[in-house]
C-alpha cells in the first residue's frame, strides 16, 4: 500500500507540474497577443495620422526612400491590405472606430469589381471585401462568411466573374500577367492565393463552374509549378492554345533555379486553402513537403525568418542577404490553418514553427517601435529585389499577415 501511495503521489505531483506548465504557457501567449494587439492599434492610429485626415486619404503600401509613406491607387494589386489590417483590428479589438475606417478604405475599392487586367483581385478584394464579410458575420473560421444578401456579397460575385475572364480553358490555368487573348500565358504561384475569391463566389452564388475553375487551374499549378524537392518556381509560360508548359522561370527571385521565399510561402497558404475547400488529400501533401523545403534547407536562418530567397547568393548559411519578413509572417499564418488538418504530432511541429516566426516578427528585430517606421508594424521586408524595388522595407502586405497570424494563433 505503501508503494501505490508513493506512486500516487508522484502521478499527482507530476499532474500538477503539467498544469502549471499549460497555465504558465497559456499566460505567456495571452500575454504575448496582447501586447502585440495594443502595439498594432497604437501603431495604426499613428499611421492613420498621416494617411486618413479631413485633407488626407492615403491607402499605405510602403515608405519613399525619404521616409514618407508611399500611397498607391485602388487597381494596385496591394490595395485592400490596409484595409484587411483595419477590419483584423475592429475583431481584434471590437472598437467601432477600426469598424469606421475600415469600412471607408473597403468601399473605396468598389470599382475593382470589374476590373481585368489583372489576376490580383483576389487579394484586392478578399483581404478587404472578403475580411468584411466575415468580421462583419462574426466568423471566426476561415473564409468570407455565411450565406446571405448583402453588399458585399455581391461584390465579391462580380469580381469572381471578373477574375474568370482571364481564365484559359485550353491551358487549365487563370493568366496572371498579360492581356486578356495573349498567346503566351503567364501563370505565377501568387495566383493560389486568389482560389479562394473563386471558391467562397461559389458558395454564395451556387455556381459551381467557379469551383471547378479554382480546381483544375490548382490542379495544373500541382502538376507544373513544383521541383522534385518540394519547392516552387515563380513563374510558368503556357501556350494558350495547347497548355504546353514553355518555361519555367523567376521575376522576383534570385534565378530561375532559386526558391524565392514568399513564393514558397504563398504555395504552403495556397495549398493549404484548397485542402480547406476540398478536402482532397494530395493539396495538404504539397502544402506539407513545400514547409519540409523551408524547414529543412541548409540555409535556413536562427531565428526562421527566411532570407529574400533561399538560394541567394548561394551559400552555407553565412551569406549577409536581406531577410523577407512579409515571407515569415505568409508562412506563419498559414502553418496555423495547416495545423488544423494534420496528426498531433504534425500539429505540434508546424505550431511550434508558426509560434517561432511569429516571436521573432514581434521582436526589437523586425516589430517598430510605436510612432516609427510610418505607422506600418514590420521592418525588413523585401518586394522585389532584382528590380531594386522595395527592398529591406516595410510592406503593407507583411503587417496583414501578421495580424492575420496572430488572430489565427488566438483561435488556436
Amino acid at each position: 500500500m505503501k508503494s501505490k501511495a508513493i506512486y500516487y503521489s508522484l502521478f499527482v505531483f507530476s499532474f500538477s507540474l503539467f498544469l502549471l506548465a499549460s497555465c504558465s504557457d497559456k499566460n505567456n501567449d495571452d500575454g504575448f497577443i496582447e501586447d502585440n494587439i495594443r502595439f498594432a492599434a497604437q501603431q495604426t492610429e499613428y499611421m492613420l495620422s498621416h494617411v486618413c485626415t479631413t485633407d488626407t486619404f492615403i491607402n499605405p503600401r510602403t515608405l519613399n526612400d525619404d521616409g514618407s509613406i508611399r500611397g498607391i491607387g485602388i487597381y494596385d494589386w496591394c490595395s485592400g491590405f490596409f484595409a484587411g489590417t483595419l477590419w483584423q483590428l475592429y475583431e481584434l479589438t471590437g472598437d467601432e472606430k477600426w469598424h469606421s475606417f475600415a469600412e471607408r478604405y473597403t468601399t473605396a475599392l468598389a470599382p475593382v469589381q470589374f476590373y481585368t487586367d489583372n489576376h490580383d483581385v483576389g487579394f484586392m478584394m478578399g483581404d478587404s471585401y472578403g475580411q468584411g464579410r466575415r468580421i462583419l458575420a462574426g466568423d471566426t473560421g476561415f473564409g468570407y462568411g455565411p450565406q446571405g444578401s448583402d453588399f458585399y456579397k455581391e461584390v465579391l460575385i462580380n469580381t469572381a466573374r471578373s477574375l474568370c475572364k482571364r481564365y484559359v480553358p485550353e491551358a487549365g490555368v487563370i493568366r496572371s500577367w498579360g492581356r486578356i487573348g495573349g498567346q503566351q500565358v503567364s501563370v505565377i504561384i501568387d495566383n493560389m492565393m486568389n482560389l479562394e475569391l473563386l471558391f467562397e463566389a461559389s458558395r454564395l452564388s451556387g455556381d459551381d463552374s467557379f469551383r471547378q475553375i479554382a480546381i483544375t487551374h490548382a490542379d495544373n499549378t500541382l502538376k507544373n509549378h513544383f521541383r522534385p524537392d518540394g519547392s516552387c518556381y515563380h513563374v510558368l509560360e503556357y501556350d494558350a492554345a495547347t497548355g504546353r508548359v514553355l518555361s519555367k522561370h523567376t521575376n522576383q527571385g534570385y534565378a530561375d533555379e532559386s526558391a524565392w521565399s514568399r513564393g514558397q510561402s504563398w504555395a504552403v497558404y495556397g495549398f493549404t486553402l484548397m485542402y480547406r475547400y476540398t478536402r482532397d488529400k494530395k493539396y495538404l501533401d504539397q502544402a506539407l513537403r513545400t514547409f519540409a523545403f523551408l524547414r529543412d534547407h541548409p540555409d535556413r536562418t536562427d531565428d526562421l525568418v527566411p532570407w529574400w530567397d533561399m538560394d541567394a547568393p548561394a551559400g552555407t548559411g553565412s551569406k549577409e542577404e536581406e531577410r523577407d519578413a512579409s515571407a515569415a509572417a505568409i508562412l506563419s499564418s498559414a502553418l496555423y490553418e495547416l495545423a488544423t488538418y494534420v496528426s498531433p504530432r504534425q500539429r505540434r511541429e508546424l505550431r511550434t514553427y508558426a509560434d517561432r516566426l511569429l516571436t521573432a516578427l514581434a521582436s526589437p528585430a523586425y516589430r517598430a517601435e510605436v510612432g516609427t517606421n510610418g505607422g506600418f508594424l514590420l521592418r525588413h521586408s523585401v518586394g522585389s529585389k532584382p528590380h531594386h524595388a522595395e527592398v529591406d522595407v516595410p510592406l503593407c502586405y507583411a503587417d496583414y499577415y501578421f495580424l492575420e497570424a496572430l488572430i489565427r494563433k488566438m483561435r488556436l
